[in-house]
């Protein structure tokens, strides 16, 4: 039987622009290879997990025009369920401009538009899909006390929680306490607890620590290093993949959605955290956020050849 993923999360376009270098204040950088690309880190998120084989509603908001209407499209060719996606006619879909430097590193400014509008309601509307789904997967890029009140919903009806927190924000103890599964980067980590990551021993003192605040297991993304999983169990470095990087944009997005459908599938924790760094590994040689989100096959033959 196939996955079930709710999402809750951010619908944006992405505007990608490559460039030689990122500009100074000031500067004016002659780029190419513009590109419009659907983005976003819920619609990411719901993207790699139904790449890779789940049955995904997502849950947001998009602006009523060509942004929004195109992302709605895209997700439709996805089979994702965009039921509970309200189009929303006072403010723009969100946006991304995205520059791109030579070594594939990125530089993102962000107007959410109408992810901000997000609403209680619309968690309420669609809490029978946050019921029926084996994980509930959030970031966010949506209003926080929102987040929070999907969270509440799932945590109440014993659904597993896995909270992406990004952008980096803080987030309320009573809050950390119901998520199954916490999944910062390095930066995202410093703000929650105040340690700056630079090393093994670090990241095992910065997962132990959210892990006393009541996270079930945290899971602290380290790149191309791979991650640091620390649960009630188990705390172990799970080295990363070794490839060609285009692009990092969405790379996290991809270790997410894998996380999600290898946890729902019920794979250990140790394989599942593997499954999604091959996801990640694999959406940094393609160019784009959704473009780049691999497919259950080409996960599993990448980590054949790499076994």
């Amino acid at each position: 039987m196939g996955a079930k993923i709710a999402v809750v999360g951010s619908l944006n376009m992405d505007l990608v622009v490559r460039a030689p270098h990122m500009p100074i204040p000031g500067e004016t950088v002659i780029g190419s290879d513009f590109r419009t690309i659907p983005g976003g880190k819920g619609a990411n998120q719901a993207v790699a997990a139904a790449r890779l084989g789940a049955e995904v509603t997502l849950i947001g908001r998009v602006g009523d025009d060509d942004f929004g209407r195109a992302q709605l499209r895209n997700l439709g060719e996805l089979s994702i369920d965009t039921t509970h996606v309200v189009v929303d006619s006072e403010a723009a879909t969100g946006i991304a401009l995205i520059t791109l430097d030579a070594n594939g590193q990125n530089s993102i400014v962000l107007a959410p538009g109408a992810n901000m509008r997000l609403t209680k309601e619309d968690i309420n509307a669609a809490q029978g899909a946050i019921v029926w789904s084996d994980v509930l997967v959030l970031q966010l890029e949506n209003p926080l006390e929102v987040v929070v009140h999907a969270i509440d919903i799932a945590y109440a009806e014993g659904v597993k929680v896995i909270l992406n927190p990004a952008p980096a924000r803080s987030i309320p103890k009573e809050t950390l306490a119901k998520l199954d599964y916490l999944i910062p980067n390095e930066s995202e980590t410093a703000l929650l607890t105040g340690i700056e990551v630079a090393d093994l021993d670090s990241a095992k003192e910065a997962a132990e620590r959210l892990r006393e605040e009541g996270v079930g297991t945290v899971i602290l993304t380290l790149g191309d290093r791979g991650a640091f999983l620390s649960s009630a169990k188990e705390s172990v470095h799970i080295p990363g993949y070794e490839v060609e990087v285009v692009d990092t944009t969405a790379a996290g997005d991809a270790f997410v959605g894998g996380l999600a459908v290898a946890l729902a599938q019920g794979q250990n924790l140790a394989e599942v955290v593997r499954y999604a760094n091959a996801a990640g590994a694999l959406a940094v040689t393609r160019l784009g956020a959704q473009p780049s989100l691999p497919t259950r096959q080409e996960v599993e033959e990448f980590m054949k050849g790499r076994s």
